[in-house]
Formats: C-alpha cells, sequence, structure tokens
C-alpha cells in the first residue's frame, strides 16, 4: 500500500510551550484514519503543520509524495474546526465558487455542486442563501465545498461537532462514499464512536503524545475484558471464580424478598470467560445475567492514557 501522509519525529513548540511531542505516523492511500484525543491534545496543531499553515519546529511531513502540502494543495479537501461560509451565498454557489478555488472549471463546479446537493438531499435548498438553513445543513455544504474538487486527501477537523445524530450518521456515509472511491480520509474527533464505526486505524493522542497508533482491535487489546454477573450471590464467590481480577458491586432491589446483587468483574489478560461461566454453574450460583462485555475504543482511551475523554 503506498502512503498518502506520513510524519517522521514531528514536533511544535509555541514559546515554552510544546502542543505536539516527536509524533510520527502514517496513513496509507484510501484509508479511514481517526485521530483522536481529548481536547488540547495537539490534533488541531497537527493538522496545521500537516496542511502547510505553521511550521513544524522539528521533524518532517509528506504529503501525497510532497514535502510541502501547500504545493499539492489542489489535491487536498480540507474542513476546519472554525465553520465559516458567505452567508449570503447560496449552497450551489458556495460549492461551486470553492470547487473553483481548487481548478475545477465554471461549468463542471456547478454541475458537481448540483449533483452533491441532490445526493444530500438538499436540492430544495440549493438557492437559498446559506444564513436561512439549518445548522446541520450549512455544515454538509461546508464539507461538501471541501470535496467538491474530488481530493485524494481529505482532512476533517471535529467534522461531528455541534451536529445532531441524524446529519452525524449522513456525514458518516460521506466519508465512507469517499474511502470507496480512494480517497484517503484523517479526521479528528475526541468521539470515540464516530472512529469505532469508520476507522481502518487509528491514532491516539494525549497531552501532544501519541499514546496508540494501530487498528481497532490492535487499540481493543489494552483494555480489558468485562464480566456482568447479577444474582443472589456474593461477592466472595465471585471473586474465587478462575480469571478474575477485580471485582465492583451494585446492589439491586430485589424481588419478592431476593437480594439480587449485580457484580462488574475485570477479567485477567487472556483469562476466558467462558471458564468463569463453567465455574459459576459448577458451584451452583444462582444467576439470572451473566454477561462478557469487550472493550471498546473509548475503554482502550482511557487504558492507554488514564484520561477522561
Amino acid at each position: 500500500m503506498t502512503t498518502a501522509l506520513s510524519l517522521n519525529g514531528v514536533t511544535k513548540r509555541y514559546g515554552d510551550f510544546t502542543a505536539v511531542q516527536s509524533l510520527s505516523f502514517e496513513v496509507g492511500t484510501g484509508q479511514i484514519c481517526g485521530f483522536l484525543g481529548p481536547n488540547g491534545a495537539g490534533k488541531t496543531s497537527t493538522i496545521r503543520m500537516i496542511l502547510g499553515l505553521v511550521e513544524p519546529t522539528e521533524g518532517t511531513i509528506e504529503v501525497l509524495s510532497a514535502k510541502d502540502a501547500r504545493k499539492v494543495r489542489e489535491r487536498i479537501g480540507f474542513l476546519p474546526e472554525e465553520r465559516g461560509l458567505y452567508k449570503r451565498m447560496t449552497p450551489i454557489d458556495a460549492i461551486a465558487f470553492f470547487a473553483g478555488l481548487k481548478g475545477v472549471s465554471d461549468r463542471d463546479a456547478r454541475r458537481r455542486a448540483k449533483q452533491m446537493l441532490e445526493e444530500q438531499g438538499l436540492g430544495a435548498a440549493m438557492n437559498r442563501p446559506i444564513k436561512a438553513l439549518s445548522k446541520g445543513m450549512s455544515q454538509k455544504v461546508q464539507l461538501l465545498s471541501a470535496i467538491a474538487h474530488d481530493p485524494e486527501l481529505v482532512i476533517l477537523d471535529e467534522p461531528f461537532s455541534g451536529l445532531d445524530p441524524v446529519n452525524q450518521q449522513s456525514l458518516e456515509t460521506i466519508i465512507r462514499g469517499l474511502a470507496s472511491k480512494g480517497s484517503t480520509v484523517l479526521f479528528s474527533t475526541h468521539v470515540m464512536q464516530h472512529a469505532e464505526r469508520l476507522c481502518d486505524r487509528v491514532v491516539l493522542m494525549a497531552r501532544g503524545r501519541k499514546m496508540f497508533d494501530g487498528d481497532l482491535a490492535q487499540a481493543r487489546s489494552h483494555a480489558p475484558r468485562m464480566l456482568v454477573l447479577e444474582g443472589n450471590i456474593s461477592l466472595q464467590a465471585v471473586q474465587a471464580l478462575p480469571g478474575i481480577e477485580q471485582v465492583e458491586v451494585a446492589d439491586l432491589a430485589g424481588q419478592e424478598g431476593t437480594h439480587q446483587v449485580q457484580l462488574s468483574a475485570t477479567l485477567k489478560p487472556g483469562a476466558n470467560g467462558q471458564d468463569a461461566l463453567r465455574a459459576a454453574f459448577g458451584q451452583g450460583l444462582d444467576l439470572r445475567r451473566f454477561e462478557l462485555k469487550e472493550p471498546t475504543l473509548h475503554d482502550a482511551f482511557i487504558a492507554l492514557t488514564g484520561d477522561q475523554i
């Protein structure tokens, strides 16, 4: 697989403050890469360096085989975190305008703008002023403006911010469509669920440093698997089950005088939840619920960084 984006030892300092420290990662052509971390992790500073808007203090960046992204800017689409469109323009004019800035002819730009708006259910609004659109609609117009020239690399900075669930789902569909056509997508977010549904790989950041770089399965492997048990059971009985490392208790209201307890148990690395289930039945434990929960990407981030998202 060819590489669309490569960072090697990239550091960015603003005076005495280090925003990004020794960051290295690659994104292959056609991949969707989630650039993840809490606010202040260094994501936006990194994106600005990738785009050539600011120079790295140390390290090198290669974008679409160029040492300077400004030399290949017509092949890049960018959605900034700070949204901004000309409020008096119409969606079709705005999309065509930005496509024209990237070298698309006027005729092709308007044709593409009309087609994209209709595909996204915005055909009826294409000639309304942008100031009359809802927030979700205007954000969708801005995204379409960033990709109307069919870029090879698409960089989206917090693209889901402020969108309702319906528009979030629509944006996820657009991102998958870009990758299916061969575009490479890098998007930053602090919401793990979007990355979990979309990404081929993820880069996790915290306090300006890379904490993880790999695929989703590799990320989840850093977090423990959990067992949820509910029934007329004791803490000591669950602690004695094979593979159990730590148990937390939450009392539940009993029925007909039966004291029901819910326990959340962390499995030891490599432990098999089925062994615990067999042992529970072998001991005759009174269980109403036994659930094995695989770790999420959020769990992996907490395990890797100790930070709350």
